[in-house]
C-alpha cells in the first residue's frame, strides 16, 4: 500500500495544529491582533461575543504573499 498521501496530509494537519496552538498561546502577547479597526466585539450582560474579521483578512493576506505570482 502507498501511505505517502496520508503521510502528507497527517504531517500538513499537524503542523497547521502547531501553529494554531502556538498562535493562541501567544494571542495576548501580540500588540495589534483582534484589538484593529473594523474588528466586533459585543458586550450585554454576561454575554460576550468577539469576531475579528480586521484581523483574520489581514493574517490571509499576509499568508497568502508568498504565493502570488505575476499575472495573477
Amino acid at each position: 500500500m502507498d501511505f505517502q498521501g496520508t503521510g502528507k496530509i497527517l504531517i500538513f494537519g499537524g503542523t497547521s495544529l502547531v501553529f494554531l496552538s502556538l498562535l493562541l498561546f501567544f494571542w495576548q502577547r501580540i500588540p495589534f491582533l483582534g484589538k484593529l479597526p473594523g474588528d466586533i466585539f459585543l458586550q450585554k450582560g454576561s454575554f460576550q461575543f468577539f469576531f475579528p474579521i480586521v484581523t483574520c483578512i489581514i493574517i490571509s493576506i499576509v499568508l497568502r504573499l508568498p504565493r502570488l505570482e505575476p499575472g495573477i
